[in-house]
């Protein structure tokens, strides 16, 4: 018996690559219908690569060795509740409260393995029951953390630079610790001014503190630098502080002295005298001149280097000229420990302009936010802002290193730049990816579109850490053994 069957009915393959006539033909208008789908679906599938991370740092372990436990005892335990709220600031959220947008995200839940997370309130309780205590164990495992990731990234800096500097942060009701002082934003409200440091060669956060809303005096900053060393990663052997003229002051400069760190510090108050005679221009072309000079400041122990730049004032027409020489220009002067031509320090000075952008991106990422009326919480959720902004540091700086050695054209495709990009754009190529969570051969799976132009360098980083964590868990046995 002959079958009769119609031509061209076998089945096409399906490409499991890009093609550009692979997407359906859509139209899509009001009138479109809408219905619901009982898949596990999560905006937030870049999460994967953050556990990656955590586990390839073995943040885990640092968490239980270094934190300090507050009384409080929650029943999810506490390197839960403290990596929830550290993903919540990771995916961008900056208020406790916004919980309820995440409490039933397959992704977070799956991580921290509940149905779903509990209720905003509970979070906010464990936050309220921490303390300086807490603050101080997060710094710890920070300075743990950047030891591991700088020996990971083969960073080895013997010399950095390390930019101090304040910012104000605007309180609206009666928190403790809230005072009027430089607020030039808003006049004459009360604030917090914590004070900050980051290092210039990998823009990271080393050390800071949460501070009352006054201008910081001369002890409290040489406390500061005072601290610093110990934050430092056994690789650094050099540091040269640079501060505007608020942490001018004997204190600081003893203090840097007796560390054995360099130091370019603007000045505020002091009146050196510089010779005359001693003004040059390094660029015949530009009208910039400058100077040095030892000097002694009235109450300072000993004499200190001061360079100064002098500006010319822009004369308009018709304008009476100037009496003394002195107000017919403007003034930088700095008090340094550098040797060398003034104009070559007062430019190393000149670097610190970036710290600017790191403060308002950290502000961004959180630090505004004042969740509790109470310093103390205010403080440790200062320092857990400050993570989740070191994390993400950390976490470009891997996705760059991941595309070592590819060609130009991969690189443009994919993340050729990651470590100089900001925080909000990195988010959109690292974490704002689709993920579909489903269970297949009897273990758990994340699945994301091959249609997402992001996908190939996602899955290409994921295989980049899983690279490095399996080298590491080699190199473990073959130490126990």
């Amino acid at each position: 018996m002959v079958k009769r069957r119609k031509k061209n009915t076998r089945k096409i393959g399906c490409s499991k690559r890009f093609s550009e006539n692979g997407a359906r033909a859509r139209n899509i208008n009001a009138s479109t219908e809408v219905a619901t789908c009982g898949e596990q679906i999560s905006p937030f599938g870049g999460l994967l690569g953050l556990i990656k991370f955590l586990d390839l740092m073995d943040f885990k372990e640092i968490f239980r060795e270094t934190y300090v436990a507050p009384r409080r005892e929650p029943k999810l335990g506490h390197y839960c509740m403290v990596l929830g709220i550290l993903m919540l600031m990771f995916i961008g959220f900056t208020r406790i409260w916004h919980f309820i947008y995440i409490r039933l995200d397959a992704m977070v839940c799956g991580i921290l393995r509940v149905p779903q997370l509990p209720i905003a309130s509970t979070f906010w309780r464990y936050l309220d029951s921490m303390g300086i205590n807490q603050a101080e164990s997060l710094l710890r495992i920070m300075s743990r953390l950047r030891v591991e990731v700088w020996r990971r990234c083969e960073i080895k800096h013997s010399r950095i630079a390390i930019d101090i500097d304040t910012t104000v942060e605007t309180i609206y009701g009666n928190q403790q610790g809230g005072r009027k002082g430089h607020n030039p934003q808003y006049r004459g409200k009360k604030g917090y001014r914590p004070v900050l440091c980051f290092i210039e060669q990998t823009r990271e956060y080393l050390f800071g503190r949460l501070r009352k809303g006054e201008t910081i005096g001369g002890e409290e900053t040489a406390r500061v630098i005072r601290m610093i060393k110990g934050q430092l990663p056994p690789c650094v052997k050099e540091v040269l502080l640079r501060a505007d003229g608020e942490f001018l002051s004997w204190e600081s400069v003893a203090a840097a002295l007796q560390e054995g760190y360099d130091f370019v510090i603007a000045n505020k108050r002091s009146t050196p005298f510089f010779d005359p005679a001693g003004w040059y221009r390094p660029r015949k072309a530009e009208e910039l001149e400058y100077n040095s000079c030892f000097y002694q400041p009235m109450g300072w122990e000993s004499a200190q280097r001061f360079v100064v730049m002098r500006i010319p004032k822009k004369e308009e027409p018709g304008q009476q000229a100037e009496l003394f020489e002195e107000d017919r220009y403007t003034y930088r002067i700095f008090c340094t420990s550098l040797g060398g031509k003034a104009h070559e320090v007062i430019e190393t000075y000149d670097k610190r302009a970036d710290v600017e952008n790191l403060l308002g991106e950290a502000k961004r990422e959180g630090l505004d936010a004042i969740p509790s009326s109470k310093f103390k919480s205010n403080y440790a959720f200062f320092q857990m802002v400050m993570m989740a902004y070191n994390i993400w540091r950390y976490f470009k700086m891997l996705a760059q290193r991941s595309t070592r050695g590819k060609c130009d054209e991969e690189k443009v495709m994919g993340w050729g730049g990651m470590k100089d990009h900001t925080i909000r754009i990195a988010r959109l190529k690292l974490l704002m990816i689709a993920a579909k969570l489903v269970r297949a051969e009897n273990r758990e799976q994340v699945k994301y579109s091959i249609q997402d132009t992001r996908t190939p360098g996602l899955l290409k980083f994921y295989e980049f850490l899983d690279g490095l964590r399996l080298e590491k868990n080699s190199g473990l046995i073959m130490s126990k053994a």
